[in-house]
């Protein structure tokens, strides 16, 4: 009997002629996770990705691996032939760890016999490994409905039984969707906007704004510590940190002040779409949540995408406050982003920001500077910071 790990595959399987490069995707990704944990060997079979080795870092690995994309449940498996007294034996053995000494457990067995040459058939197979089940463990009983013990058994080359299957997250695996360029706040929620663009495959890095000395160096490290938890989820990450400050003082200087956030946002656009077009990035990612703030209303939207030619996805946009909060718990950023430490948004704030600007007006506005000028002097100021 071997000792293996088996992972599911999501919406892959639906991908047709370009499944195997998804796959060969995910594959890289999940390496990437266990390569310090011991000798392994990955191999695929029938729709399902299996790990063998890593013997005592099996739980370990299991942690790892709900963290990649494209992943839907991860089982530890015993792997035997397809011989029933193998297979009997096996079974066995996984139910005795699974209830481990519980009384009054119920149990069934589900059997998916992908090798159809296989001459017992599902229910058959369910049938005699059920009842040799019973006959070895005392106090099990047989629930077709609601059994508290699912106990799996895949047929294939090999046979695989197993009793757990943990949950992961799905998407398509990091690196199938283009690269995508995040303005990372100290805020709940871009961090979560990372998160879900990275579950569907965009490789990601980030830009942060900040406006140093009015803002502080532990607003910084906040940010960071808010890329390295998204790191564990999209792998290695670099943040590309640019001060805005000058440029909030010219606004400031020169311009209606209920514009001033408008106008902030917009240069903050201009300057992610340069790093963007140098770097190959495809888009750029915010965490813009519809009607939450002034900046975020659909007018003010409107106006920000026009200082761009780059897409912006805002995955947030129609989601409630309470749904992205349980996301940012999910992901374990919420206690961070919650820290009070301030960021440039914060700065200059409008006592009135405008709600329903007009782009003719803030383009007006925007004569009053050297948007060029602006945009290349806070690009000097750019400080990266790679996250492995």
């Amino acid at each position: 009997m071997d000792r293996i790990i088996s992972v599911s595959l999501g919406e892959l399987v639906l991908k047709g002629l370009n499944r195997r490069y998804f796959e060969d995707k995910l594959i890289k990704n999940m390496r990437r996770v266990i390569s310090d944990l011991g000798e392994y060997n990955i191999y695929k079979e029938q729709g399902k990705i299996y790990i063998e080795g890593l013997e005592s870092n099996r739980e370990v690995a299991m942690k790892r691996l709900k963290k990649i994309f494209g992943l839907v449940y991860i089982s530890p498996c015993i792997k035997v032939s397809t011989d029933m007294n193998e297979i009997k034996k096996a079974a066995v053995e996984m139910m005795k760890e699974e209830i481990n000494d519980r009384k009054d457990i119920t149990f069934k067995v589900e059997t998916i016999r992908s090798d159809k040459r296989y001459p017992l058939k599902s229910p058959e197979i369910s049938r005699q490994v059920g009842g040799y089940v019973l006959s070895e463990i005392e106090g099990l009983k047989v629930d077709v409905h609601k059994p508290d013990v699912f106990l799996y058994v895949d047929v294939k080359e090999f046979a695989y039984i197993y009793t757990r299957k943990e949950k992961a997250y799905g998407g398509l695996p990091i690196g199938t969707n283009g690269k995508g360029l995040l303005l990372l706040s100290g805020g709940i929620d871009s961090p979560v906007a990372g998160f879900l663009m990275a579950k569907r495959g965009v490789e990601i890095d980030c830009v942060h704004f900040h406006s140093y000395p009015f803002t502080s160096d532990r607003a910084e490290e906040k940010v960071l510590e808010l890329a390295r938890i998204v790191s564990l989820y999209t792998g290695p990450i670099k943040v590309f940190s640019i001060n805005l400050l000058n440029i909030q003082k010219e606004i400031n200087m020169n311009c209606p002040e209920d514009e001033m956030t408008i106008l902030s946002r917009r240069f903050m656009m201009r300057i992610a779409e340069r790093i963007a077009q140098k770097g190959g990035y495809q888009a750029l990612i915010t965490g813009e949540n519809l009607g939450q703030v002034a900046s975020q209303t659909i007018f003010s939207m409107d106006v920000i995408n026009r200082s761009v030619e780059l897409p912006i996805l805002r995955p947030l946009v129609g989601m409630d406050k309470v749904d992205i909060i349980q996301w940012a718990k999910e992901i374990e950023t919420y206690e961070t982003s919650i820290q009070p430490f301030e960021d440039c948004c914060s700065i200059f704030l409008p006592k009135h920001p405008v709600t329903r600007p007009k782009a003719i007006d803030i383009e007006k506005s925007e004569e009053a500077l050297d948007i060029e000028q602006l945009v290349t002097e806070a690009l000097e100021t750019m400080k990266i910071t790679k996250i492995e």
